[in-house]
């Protein structure tokens, strides 16, 4: 199974800029985008073969989220919890054996006037993975707009203590993978420099790959085992952001314990009934 999650920094110039091809050549079971930027009916998008989800912040041309799926999914949720985030930050799709979270999380703001909520957020943002995962193993995905460690930041001294490198956010950051999820991508590559999933708009900054690090797929501790590979597509323009890449088994059903037991207690009675029967078929044979 594969998924893409993709910042595109406004989803109608992204359009613009080739995301449709870009969409069709990564044929991914599942596509979530953060910071869309639109309002219902702004935009049409019809992928063949895909169900859509859409969360719209209240504000226009601000913040949002989608998700694109093969699967149809059981259920849909909007935010932590129902018509809770004005802000459209928030999709999670339950599907049999899993769910699967897009999220773009707020901004602490170049002045850090927003931390403080920042902070707030990432503790309820946290409970709220913690919920799910004692249901179904989760996959969360989206800018997360934090570079966790100095690894996964080009200019780490002179960045230190600025917005998405606060030793608050990095904390949070910890305390979540603390929690019992993985970051998929230093699951493969946990010394990997130089790469890179957001770049400023200045010129030349991308093409020197000063970046950060802010876009990730995290996935509950008990999938490593169905992780299979991790990417970033950083050649993929169109956005400040490129998209990053996640491809996985699917998670198996987790087995009812009761039914378990009753299916290895009739494996056992199975077994017996045949030993006996081969032991009377011996006897009749001497």
């Amino acid at each position: 199974m594969k998924l893409i999650s993709w910042n595109v920094n406004g989803i109608r110039a992204c359009v613009n800029k080739g995301f449709s091809d870009y969409f069709a050549q990564a044929d991914a079971d599942m596509f979530c985008l953060q910071e869309t930027k639109v309002q219902e009916g702004q935009i049409s998008l019809d992928y063949e073969g895909y169900h859509q989800f859409w969360n719209y912040a209240e504000k226009k041309g601000y913040s949002g989220t989608a998700i694109f799926t093969k699967v149809k999914p059981i259920s849909v949720r909007y935010g932590m919890e129902e018509d809770s985030e004005p802000e459209g930050r928030i999709i999670t799709l339950e599907f049999e054996t899993f769910y699967l979270v897009t999220v773009y999380t707020p901004n602490a703001k170049r002045d850090l006037s927003r931390l403080d909520y920042r902070v707030e957020w990432e503790i309820r943002f946290r409970d709220y993975l913690k919920q799910l995962d004692e249901l179904k193993p989760v996959i969360v995905c989206g800018d997360l707009n934090v570079a966790h460690e100095e690894i996964d930041i080009k200019n780490a001294k002179s960045n230190r203590g600025n917005s998405g490198f606060t030793d608050e956010e990095r904390s949070k950051m910890t305390e979540l993978l603390e929690a019992g999820f993985v970051d998929t991508f230093r699951h493969f590559y946990p010394d990997r420099t130089d790469a890179y999933s957001w770049w400023s708009n200045m010129p030349k900054i991308r093409e020197r790959n000063v970046g950060w690090r802010i876009d990730y797929f995290l996935a509950s501790s008990r999938l490593a085992p169905s992780l299979t590979g991790a990417g970033i597509d950083a050649h993929i323009l169109g956005s400040d952001h490129c998209p990053v890449v996640l491809e996985l088994e699917v998670p198996a059903k987790a087995e009812n314990p009761d039914k378990k037991e009753a299916d290895e207690a009739a494996e056992v009675l199975e077994t017996e009934t045949a030993g006996a029967a081969s032991n009377a078929g011996d006897a009749e044979g001497r």
